[in-house]
């Protein structure tokens, strides 16, 4: 079977599918169970906040779930490429991660990292960390435009 752009692209959304959720994943289980920085929706009860982190594990598992069905698919129609999937997952935790810091903390104002604490380190590792992400997921897909994997 040939790999086309149609297989590639099939992958690569999978793949970042798989990545969002993975990321939120983390994000749940470290900081809102774990650690218990925050709730994904903070500006309510403690009983809102929890019925919050379970609509965005809800959202969690559907693009895990989602994101399997797409590689799966693309895997029936061609094999896949490792690193195609590795730069997608790595790309959509990224995406997740400064989606999460600049918009869901800074824009939204719906959670904080963590409260009763200096913010600028806390914020400035979360963001830079999905900044990080992104940009290596994006250098990988651009290495594999142009040789592929």
């Amino acid at each position: 079977m040939r790999y086309t752009d149609r297989s590639r692209d099939r992958t690569l959304q999978g793949a970042l599918l798989v990545g969002i959720a993975l990321m939120a994943a983390v994000d749940e289980i470290v900081f809102h169970q774990i650690l218990a920085w925050h709730h994904f929706y903070d500006r309510s009860t403690p009983a809102v906040g929890l019925a919050s982190d379970g609509l965005l594990h809800a959202a969690e598992v559907l693009a895990l779930v989602g994101g399997f069905f797409l590689l799966a698919d693309a895997r029936r129609r061609t094999p896949l490429r490792p690193r195609t999937v590795i730069a997608g997952v790595v790309t959509g935790a990224g995406l997740f991660q400064l989606w999460d810091g600049v918009v869901d903390h800074k824009v939204l104002r719906l959670h904080q990292v963590r409260y009763d604490v200096d913010l600028l380190l806390y914020d400035t590792t979360w963001i830079a960390s999905g900044a990080a992400l992104l940009a290596v997921g994006l250098v990988v897909l651009a290495r594999l435009r142009t040789r592929p994997a």
